[in-house]
């Protein structure tokens, strides 16, 4: 009976290591951008406080909203560094 299965492909150590070279900096960038969203969220999130209990529940809302999408983009950045590492 023949295999069907990929044909096996010898990778060479500097390939992996190429690979290894981009991953570490694909994390390293995913991480910075993780930290500047997290800063970007905790200023969004106090721009709403001062309209908090007013007559502006339209604008508190809509900053909530932004900081809750800028905290679903943070964790989806630091589920991609997880996956990557």
């Amino acid at each position: 009976m023949l295999s069907r299965g990929s044909p096996q492909v010898t990778v060479g150590s500097g390939y992996r290591a190429r690979v290894a070279a981009s991953v570490e900096s694909t994390t390293a960038e995913l991480a910075t951008i993780a930290d500047n969203v997290a800063g970007y969220r905790s200023r969004v999130a106090g721009l709403a406080e001062p309209f908090v209990g007013g007559d502006r529940e339209d604008l508190v809302t809509a900053i909530h909203e932004a900081e809750r999408q800028l905290r679903n983009a943070e964790r989806s950045l630091i589920r991609a560094i997880k996956t990557a590492g």
